[in-house]
């Protein structure tokens, strides 16, 4: 938990990936986070926790279904949403909270 605590609190935009490895949409959000990480490089740090073998973490941010993206800025969450997202929705995300 500190080791997360030290990667959200950086003063750099995290992107974290609450998933599970039996959730197929999970599965599908992987090739969507890589595109997003190939396209905004530095500007964004992206980490995925699962949820199975980090339950304290995600019962910590009320996380009850997968996945469930967060986006955090200097330790503050500013944007979250579970669910499938596009590469070109999530890359607006980031670019207006960048």
């Amino acid at each position: 938990m500190s080791k997360f605590s030290e990667i959200i609190n950086k003063d750099k935009l995290v992107l974290v990936d609450f998933f599970a490895e039996w959730c197929g949409p999970c599965k599908m959000m992987t090739p969507v986070l890589k595109q997003v990480k190939d396209n905004l490089g530095d500007r964004v740090s992206i980490i995925k926790i699962d949820v199975d073998k980090n339950q304290s973490l995600a019962a910590k941010y009320q996380v009850r279904g997968v996945p469930t993206l967060m986006l955090f800025k200097n330790g503050q969450q500013v944007w979250r949403q579970s669910g499938l997202l596009q590469k070109d929705d999530l890359i607006n995300v980031i670019t207006s909270n960048d």
